[in-house]
């Protein structure tokens, strides 16, 4: 026992000291479109973002480091798609665009309109923002005319984050088909449009969450899971990559998008 832990501890410790060679030459390499299993298909990252502010705190990207993340994508040839897009792509074998990423936001919050829309016009970036229908309108989040302006711009997909942003692992079986049922109905009729996603609150769900989900008419569901996806996923916990403001937020934001697609090829995240 004593000899075959020597050797795991040996292997770990190669492994580590061949990381940052691993990682170098996976940044001179790595784009969405190189990230493809035999199997599987492409690795698709789908970033994580909240506000667009400079409160400073976590979930507070602020413009600047937004404007910056934009340009970026936009100047290393990525193509940013929607959820119907990825939907599609892996249940009808639709072509997505060369260097596929989905940016999404979580909450609604009034910033996303008035800090991070400007931003998506100015690149031409798509997004997609899950809201709490049951706070829109109030203090701080997004109006329904606000939502409808970016929904007919064809650059924002406004999809569901239930109505009180409750936590669906702690509700009846009701109150669950209450939030998904009314966000959906609630966003169809004010946008006129399909409700085909979910986020779910606090990421909390389960297998039978997900399967009241689905029966509620969404094609899917987005988690808060740290990974990329491809055929493998669940389109009922599809996972994400979450942004957040650091000392150094374009850093971090480098390091999510180029090594979660290494990482989970190996084991880190997926299995």
């Amino acid at each position: 026992m004593t000899r075959f832990l020597s050797r795991r501890k040996i292997a770990l410790l190669l492994f580590l000291l061949l990381l940052p060679a691993i990682c170098f030459f996976s940044l001179k390499r790595s784009t969405a479109a190189e990230n493809v299993d035999s199997v599987n298909g492409p690795k698709i990252i789908v970033l994580n973002y909240h506000k667009i502010d400079n409160m400073n705190i976590s979930l507070s990207v602020t413009p600047s480091d937004f404007e910056q993340q934009m340009a970026y994508l936009v100047q290393n040839g990525f193509h940013t798609i929607t959820p119907h897009e990825l939907y599609m792509a892996f249940t009808d074998g639709a072509t997505l665009p060369t260097n596929p990423v989905l940016i999404t936001f979580d909450d609604g919050y009034a910033d996303n309109y008035t800090k991070a829309y400007p931003i998506l016009k100015k690149y031409g970036v798509k997004a997609t923002i899950f809201v709490i229908t049951g706070l829109m309108g109030k203090p701080g989040y997004l109006t329904w005319g606000q939502a409808a302006e970016m929904e007919a711009s064809g650059l924002v997909t406004i999809e569901s984050h239930t109505v009180t942003h409750g936590s669906l692992t702690g509700l009846t079986d009701e109150q669950v088909r209450y939030e998904l049922t009314e966000a959906k109905h609630d966003i169809e009729q004010r946008l006129g449009k399909e409700v085909e996603f979910l986020a779910y609150p606090t990421g909390a769900y389960n297998l039978h969450i997900a399967r009241l989900v689905k029966e509620a008419g969404y094609k899917g569901a987005f988690t808060v899971r740290y990974g990329n996806m491809d055929r493998a996923t669940n389109l009922y916990a599809i996972e994400r990559v979450p942004i957040f403001h650091t000392s150094d937020t374009f850093a971090s934001f480098l390091e999510r998008l180029k090594f979660v697609p290494l990482f989970s090829h190996i084991g880190w995240v997926k299995n």
